[in-house]
């Protein structure tokens, strides 16, 4: 039965509107919007009087939470993940992959090219690999033993194991081969992120100009800025067209650094994401990441080993857009285009998610007017309330 949704504000997309009316229809979709000014319509109408209405949120970097993996290749994981998400406000994600030998990644696009479409919560608009093609010197939590050159025959394999589904892939654009594999990718309607990488400027900017449109969770894993040297940070600030990730958990990243990414580039530029591990939404204690020990507490997940790494985050994305606002970095109308357009459009899926617009699905969030959470909906039916 279709209803519409009375607010105080809808974060529309492409303006913000004060009151008005929602129409949600009988199919799950998003009908039209009637401004305040407008007549009142007839029908049910949900009321949620000086509370908000925003799209849900697109998650396109997520690695596991509630305990799971997407490198564990379980479906029943992979689903349940995906119901935890509506939690966290998400309601479009892309399972995230680690490095890995060829047949371990291509095992995990077997699995959800087979069954994307049956997951219970967040929908699955594709896969990410972060990696394999990765430097050694700015690994991170991933496993260096996996690195390895580009390679357009093992993407066509992968590809065809994902039934299309393999969306987005990161690599270091020094590797032997990151060009051309960022053509062939790129002309293939994919995307090319640019990470956990040691790369010059120059390196980094033919692999934009080669096809590549993001760069992976900006500042870490990543040549930093030097006024003789911009490497991969500068890269990363000086291309205005490119999106840049960033983890807004105050670990990755401090807040002042945010804010001078996010002035830069300003917010139609900035993609925000959680890098989330299998300890999202758990208990502190002992954890795995691949095939890493990692200790999580006081809000971070690290690596085991003496280096004591950021192994990922447990960061929740309805936090990240709620802490981008309390930080003073942007208005809540700006921390909604980065929570969930700015995400969608950089993988190429916004056609699907990341908009209040007519005829998508009716996936959207209510939040308090501190930008917390208290509901999320897929499909116009309520699956979440805090």
């Amino acid at each position: 039965m279709s209803y519409y949704i009375h607010a105080a504000k809808f974060f529309l997309k492409n303006t913000t509107e004060n009151g008005g009316w929602l129409e949600v229809t009988d199919d799950g979709k998003f009908g039209d919007f009637i401004p305040a000014y407008g007549e009142k319509p007839a029908g049910e109408i949900k009321d949620y009087g000086d509370q908000w209405i925003a799209p849900g949120l697109v998650d396109t970097h997520i690695h596991g939470m509630l305990g799971h993996d997407v490198m564990d290749n379980d479906w029943e994981g992979i689903n349940e993940m995906s119901e935890g998400l509506l939690k966290a406000g998400v309601t479009s994600w892309l399972p995230t992959t680690l490095t890995g030998p060829f047949e371990q990644l291509n095992d995990v696009c077997k699995t959800i090219g087979d069954h994307a479409g049956e997951e219970k919560g967040a929908k699955i608009q594709g896969i990410y690999f972060e990696g394999p093609f990765f430097t050694e010197e700015h690994k991170g939590a991933q496993n260096p033993k996996y690195f390895r050159d580009p390679s357009i025959k093992e993407y066509d394999e992968w590809q065809a194991s994902a039934k299309g589904l393999l969306q987005k892939m990161a690599l270091a654009p020094e590797r032997e081969g990151a060009v051309e594999f960022t053509k062939h990718m790129s002309q293939d309607g994919k995307v090319v992120a640019l990470g956990h990488s040691s790369a010059t400027f120059e390196q980094a900017k033919a692999c934009v100009e080669a096809g590549a449109t993001v760069f992976c969770h900006t500042f870490n894993g990543m040549s930093g800025l030097n006024h003789r040297a911009p490497g991969m940070v500068g890269a990363a600030m000086y291309m205005q067209i490119v999106d840049d990730e960033l983890i807004c958990d105050g670990h990755h990243v401090r807040p002042e650094v945010v804010g001078a990414l996010i002035k830069d580039k300003t917010p139609e530029h900035i993609a925000l994401i959680t890098d989330c591990m299998q300890a999202g939404m758990m208990p502190d204690g002992e954890y795995m990441l691949g095939e890493f020990p990692v200790i999580v507490a006081d809000g971070m997940a690290k690596l085991k080993d003496g280096a004591h790494s950021l192994a990922g985050s447990i960061l929740q994305l309805k936090d990240a857009i709620k802490n981008v606002v309390d930080w003073n970095d942007v208005v809540p109308e700006d921390a909604i285009k980065m929570g969930a357009l700015v995400p969608a459009r950089s993988c190429k899926i916004d056609d699907k998610c990341g908009s209040i617009l007519p005829g998508r699905d009716a996936d959207y969030l209510v939040l308090n007017k501190d930008m917390s959470l208290a509901e999320t909906y897929l499909d116009g039916v309520s699956r979440y309330q805090a």
